[in-house]
């Protein structure tokens, strides 16, 4: 999918739930967007304000459920009293997360199982499955060993 198609889920997902296309939300789509790499809210709100200044702190925190909902944005929790996010640009395709807790730095992989495991599991139970995650939390060997850690700020 791309950006322009993004762009346009986001408005009419907007217009479906009843809110306006604002100057400030299409700020924070594009500064989402821009972003290669997973970002908190307080992240997203110093980029977003680099493409419009007007963008307050209260709309990026009200934007992100938004952006969430409308499948454009991954949540991802690590257990920390902040959130992460990723801008989803490839539909349906199913990762799992391994966090590191020596760099903080969020690595994905491509876990094609997750959809077979995610309705054998939800069928037996007569189910069907509507989200699912995995997530594992590790720790930087070489940093253990060295002190050295190549994702490390």
């Amino acid at each position: 999918m791309t950006i322009e198609n993004c762009r346009e889920r986001f408005r009419e997902f907007l217009s479906n739930c009843g809110l306006r296309v604002t100057n400030q939300r299409l700020a924070i789509f594009e500064a989402a967007f821009e972003f290669d790499r997973h970002f908190t809210a307080e992240e997203l709100l110093d980029h977003a304000r680099e493409v419009d200044p007007s963008v307050s702190r209260a709309t990026v925190y009200r934007s992100l459920p938004i952006m969430v909902e409308s499948a454009l944005l991954r949540e991802i929790d690590v257990g920390k009293d902040f959130k992460y996010y990723r801008a989803e640009l490839a539909q349906g395709n199913q990762q799992a997360q391994v966090f590191c807790i020596d760099c903080e730095k969020i690595f994905e992989i491509d876990a094609p199982f997750m959809e077979w495991y995610g309705s054998t599991v939800s069928s037996k139970f007569g189910l069907v499955p509507v989200s699912q995650r995995i997530q594992i939390t590790a720790q930087c060997q070489r940093f253990r060993e060295e002190g050295v850690c190549k994702n490390r700020p």
